[in-house]
């Protein structure tokens, strides 16, 4: 049986890129199909001989079935990982208004704002069950591709793989995000003059934010906390969790929270990447 990528999500999110990265992977690809024909190509490829044990496949603009179809292919014992890329909808109105490409609903919606939305609401239980959600929005195509080899390059995917983020509120919520936790609550080193054009990756600053009482007890519960839950997850069937950790900015608390719980985690033999995506940003 096939170890099987089902790449989905919106027009201009990425797909054709993340195929790219698959293939140089050691996936062989078929772009742009069909949903009908998900389940011949599968058929074809799982043919003793065929010589093909991972396969990416990226699914075109028709989204019907998307779903039944990966139900089927399961049922039929393949490991299917449905991996969705999003985008905000005005990244997604900028990167159409660049390229100059059609987006593939113009024709039935009339303008580029519309075909979006209607694409998103098309896609909304897509993305509700997908395994892994990619928000591209703030990605170049090297972040994008490091996101994509840290989860396809060698993963045993009945292992829950856990991703935790940094990211600031005022920067808006990750879309790809599991469970969101605010730490909003803890001091604030951007109010600290010395510490304020540091980052949560600086020992001030870490010491800082972690050296708190209320940091201490939140941490050894939280920590707890999701330990208790993510066997939880894996039980579900899921392959990919994304804890978010979000302050203000993006820049001090909740690096310094994302790194230590990682920290915990791998002291307790779990494997979790940390991403930090607003640490770059304005102060």
């Amino acid at each position: 049986m096939a170890a099987i990528v089902l790449i989905t999500g919106m027009s201009g999110a990425g797909r054709s890129g993340a195929a790219a990265v698959l293939e140089d992977l050691g996936f062989y690809v078929v772009d742009n199909l069909p949903t009908s024909l998900l389940p011949k190509i599968v058929e074809l490829a799982a043919q003793p001989g065929g010589g093909i044990d991972r396969l990416a496949l990226v699914s075109g603009r028709t989204h019907d079935n998307v779903l039944p179809a990966v139900a089927r292919m399961r049922s039929e014992g393949h490991d299917v990982t449905v991996l969705f890329l999003d985008a905000s909808t005005p990244v997604l109105v900028q990167r159409y208004d660049a390229t100059r490409r059609k987006h593939p609903f113009t024709d039935e919606t009339g303008g580029l704002l519309e075909a979006i939305e209607h694409e998103r609401h098309l896609l909304r239980q897509v993305k509700d069950q997908a395994d892994l959600v990619i928000d591209t929005s703030d990605l170049n195509v090297h972040q994008l591709k490091k996101r994509l080899v840290s989860a396809f390059e060698s993963v045993d995917h009945h292992q829950l793989q856990i991703a935790v983020e940094s990211f600031g509120f005022k920067h808006g919520l990750p879309l790809d995000a599991d469970i969101v936790m605010d730490v909003r609550f803890l001091p604030n080193p951007h109010w600290v003059e010395d510490l304020r054009p540091l980052t949560g990756h600086d020992p001030k600053v870490r010491d800082y934010v972690l050296e708190r009482g209320a940091t201490s007890s939140f941490l050894d519960n939280f920590e707890l906390m999701l330990v208790d839950v993510l066997p939880s997850y894996q039980s579900e069937g899921r392959s990919y969790l994304t804890i978010a950790i979000g302050c203000t900015g993006g820049r001090h608390r909740s690096v310094a929270i994302t790194e230590e719980l990682a920290r915990r985690f791998a002291a307790r033999g779990i494997a979790a990447r940390t991403s930090h995506r607003d640490v770059g940003g304005p102060r």
